[in-house]
C-alpha cells in the first residue's frame, strides 16, 4: 500500500535546520513496517539525515557547504537571481532532494543521533513544499 501527502514548511532563514518533528506532525498513522520517503519540491534547498543532539554540528555543516560552493565565484554564469542562486543550487544538487527512512513498529527507524535536515541555501527561500511518501 502506497500513501501520499504535501504540505508546505513555513520559510526558514539560510542554513541546516532540524525538522524531524515538523514531518512526524504531519504523517498519517504509520504501518508497522515500510518506507517513508520526505521529498522537497525545489532546487536552491536539500534534505539529509544528521546529528540531531549538538546544534553546532548544523552550523558546521554551513561553513562546509560554504567553503566547497563559494558565493559570488566569478565563473558562475547564473547570476541573474542573486549571488545566493547558483550556489544554492550546486548544493542542493550535492546534498540531494529526499531521505528515506525505515519504518519499524510503526515508527521512524532513525539512529539514536540522527535527525531530518532541511537545508535552506538561499538568503530569502520562502515556504517549501514537502511530499511524503509512505509504503508498507
Amino acid at each position: 500500500m502506497v500513501q501520499q501527502t504535501e504540505f508546505t514548511l513555513s520559510a526558514f532563514k539560510r542554513g541546516c535546520h532540524l525538522i524531524t518533528s515538523h514531518i512526524v506532525s504531519r504523517l498519517p498513522e504509520l504501518p508497522d513496517a515500510g518506507l517513508l520517503q520526505v521529498f522537497i519540491k525545489h532546487t536552491s534547498a536539500g534534505l539529509t539525515l544528521n546529528e540531531n543532539a549538538d546544534p553546532s554540528v548544523r552550523r558546521d555543516m554551513d561553513y562546509i557547504l560554504d567553503n566547497v560552493v563559494p558565493a559570488r565565484d566569478p565563473g558562475y554564469v547564473h547570476t541573474l537571481e542573486g549571488d545566493d542562486d547558483m550556489p544554492a543550487h550546486a548544493k542542493s544538487s550535492l546534498i540531494g532532494s529526499s531521505v528515506t527512512i525505515p519504518i519499524t513498529s510503526g515508527r521512524l527507524n532513525l539512529g539514536t543521533w540522527q535527525g531530518i535536515y532541511l537545508c535552506e541555501f538561499r538568503d530569502y527561500g520562502g515556504p517549501r513544499k514537502i511530499v511524503v511518501t509512505i509504503v508498507s
